[in-house]
């Protein structure tokens, strides 16, 4: 077992960083800069599989993520997971979605953008992820 894996972040701490300073810091702006901060996440963490997502959302406390649909051109993806801890209805959860958009746009190799839907009474998020067949990325863009 690795430092790392040894080593456990409250809930309380995280709650503190993720929903307390993150806000104050970036402000109105929020929304836009935590996606793009996932995006950049994504960057520094990339998955070597796209199946590996559910495990990596798991090992960073993010909640359970599901697959639940996949088509040509888009994929649907729900979180769950303890309430008190997600805070679904306080919670900006784009963060997530620009990871989960730049992991699947480096693998399938398209522009690819996620929206997320928080549902409150059923205490998940729903990711909808669309690619664009016509608008393939360059590898040297990703990097």
């Amino acid at each position: 077992m690795s430092t790392m894996e040894m080593k456990n972040v409250t809930a309380f701490g995280y709650e503190i960083i993720r929903d307390h300073i993150l806000s104050t810091i970036v402000g109105k702006n929020e929304a836009n800069i935590l996606y793009w901060c996932g995006k950049e996440t994504a960057r520094k963490f990339p998955l070597l599989e796209i199946e590996e997502l559910p495990a990596f959302f798991a090992e960073a406390s993010w909640g359970v993520l599901e697959q639940t649909k996949l088509g040509k051109s888009e994929a649907i993806y729900v979180l769950t997971g303890d309430a008190d801890i997600l805070k679904f209805e306080q919670r900006c959860f784009r963060i997530e979605s620009g990871f989960i958009a730049e992991q699947i746009q480096k693998h399938n190799g398209f522009l690819t953008e996620c929206y997320e839907e928080v549902d409150v009474k059923k205490g998940r998020v729903t990711f909808q992820v669309k690619w664009d067949l016509k608008d393939p990325i360059h590898q040297e863009e990703v990097k």
